[in-house]
């Protein structure tokens, strides 16, 4: 079983072109709720992948946390971890720019996600743990979140981080770039956006803003993550592919897969997901396994983490693939 621990929120999300236009005088677009949240995502398209998959978070008793729950059901992901209050839903509202590309708000003060508590030892028969996004960042739970990837890590389980930067929760920069850096010992898979690597290398503005120093300075910046203790770090470069970067000099690139671009809401979190559910068909979920892979084995992992992230691409919202839309 693969255990995805992180937030769950609703994502306010502009209606769709075709939808009636504001009357007039009136600028307020119209919005509407969808789940989400970087690991929810993450869990959901595991689910749907066809992966054995568990949710570890707190989620709000209100009606948003309701159809959270509710969502984690549908795609036959397992809700026994799932720590409940009664404090609210997150809520981020999302921006779409013309590109499909989707910048966020959060309105995340005393929210029933932030008070998630270290639970006990995870089942045994988890064999793998993900993490990231704002759980890594809001605190009281964060450090619940930290521990748990330090316990887990510490007991063999095989742990994968995506750390989807949103900078505008984040008030000291470089304090958390270097608590990044703390966690690379106990991270097995390292999967981050090209944009989110320049703004963890302290490159440029990077998510939402101009950058420095361009694909040479994330590559550098990967190299010496990668001698901190990941067995592979998986870079994506939107339309144009994935990279992955394994000790010892290991590199191989894969493009992306044409498609029309709705908006890029989830596609990161599906990569999460195709990642570790392409790994775990390849009998891989250990740093051991991870580091016995060759360069066609990797290329059928990326090739399957593209095609399923264009399929999130094509339609609105965090809408991942099912097994059956990402068959070879």
């Amino acid at each position: 079983m693969i255990v995805v621990a992180g937030e769950a929120l609703i994502d306010l999300v502009p209606s769709p072109q075709t939808a009636l236009p504001p009357a007039p005088g009136d600028p307020l677009p119209a919005l509407l709720p969808r789940r989400g949240g970087g690991p929810y995502n993450t869990a959901v398209a595991l689910g749907r992948l066809g992966s054995p998959a568990a949710f570890c978070s707190r989620i709000s008793t209100d009606a948003f946390g309701e159809a959270l729950l509710a969502g984690l059901r549908a795609g036959g992901v397992g809700t026994s971890l799932v720590q409940r209050g009664s404090e609210p839903t997150t809520l981020a509202v999302a921006d779409i720019s013309p590109d499909g590309s989707a910048g966020y708000g959060f309105y995340a003060d005393g929210t029933a996600d932030r008070l998630f508590a270290l639970p006990p030892a995870l089942p045994a028969a988890v064999r793998a743990l993900s993490l990231g996004t704002c759980s890594l960042v809001l605190e009281p739970g964060a450090s619940a979140y930290e521990s748990l990837l330090r316990r887990e890590a510490g007991r063999g389980v095989f742990t994968a981080l995506d750390p989807n930067v949103r900078p505008g929760l984040i008030p000291d920069p470089d304090a958390y770039r270097a608590r990044f850096r703390s966690w690379l010992p106990d991270v097995a898979l390292l999967k981050l956006s090209e944009e989110d690597a320049l703004w963890l290398a302290g490159s440029g503005e990077g998510p939402g803003g101009a950058m420095g120093g361009g694909r040479d300075a994330v590559l550098a910046a990967a190299k010496e993550w990668l001698a901190a203790g990941p067995a592979a770090i998986v870079l994506t470069h939107g339309g144009d592919g994935l990279t992955v970067l394994t000790p010892g000099g290991g590199e191989l690139t894969v493009p992306g897969e044409r498609v029309t671009v709705v908006d890029t809401i989830g596609a990161g979190d599906t990569v999460n997901a195709a990642l570790l559910h392409r790994l775990d068909a390849h009998d891989a979920l250990s740093r051991t396994a991870v580091a016995a892979l060759g360069t066609e084995d990797w290329h059928d992992i990326l090739r399957f983490a593209a095609r399923a992230a264009a399929v999130t691409c094509s339609r609105a919202g965090a809408e991942p693939p099912f097994a059956a839309e990402v068959a070879a």
